[in-house]
């Protein structure tokens, strides 16, 4: 029972993974868009949704992010620019780009699924992940959850 306290308690100390989207920033230079470009950019949503792989290289562990470009457009017709990491300045340690599938469902809009690893240093973490992003090109709303342990 003392183990199962100490287990439970170590498991609240620790802190929770963050993935996240946030607005474009310094990440989603062009010149960090992984090479070849022409396997790493996927388009969906009859062109709607653009996808990149992003390599900063620095911080090697975590330099791995999404660029998603969606809609809704502004009056110029740009989409938004959203990126996907594991936290805002922090990416995953891997993504698996070519195994980026997509599946579209009215009520939640399209859902993009890649296989990724995530990489923390102070907590000498690492776990392969399913992170699933879901994008509502009515609102522009990005949501991105992940299933560690994808095996």
């Amino acid at each position: 029972m003392r183990f199962l306290f100490v287990f439970i308690a170590a498991l609240m100390a620790t802190p929770a993974l963050a993935q996240t989207s946030f607005p474009c920033d310094w990440e989603a230079h062009v010149d960090n868009i992984a090479e070849p470009w022409e396997d790493n950019i996927a388009t969906f949503a009859n062109g709607a949704v653009r996808v990149a792989l992003l390599d900063t290289i620095e911080p090697a562990a975590a330099s791995y992010y999404l660029l998603v470009l969606h809609p809704p457009t502004n009056e110029m017709g740009v989409r938004v620019c959203t990126s996907i990491g594991l936290d805002e300045g922090l990416g995953y340690a891997a993504m698996f780009f070519s195994e980026l599938e997509a599946s579209y469902d009215p009520e939640t809009g399209l859902t993009l699924q890649i296989p990724g690893i995530i990489y923390l240093p102070e907590q000498i973490f690492q776990n392969s992940a399913l992170v699933k992003i879901s994008i509502n090109q009515a609102t522009g709303d990005v949501t991105v959850t992940q299933d560690l342990g994808n095996e």
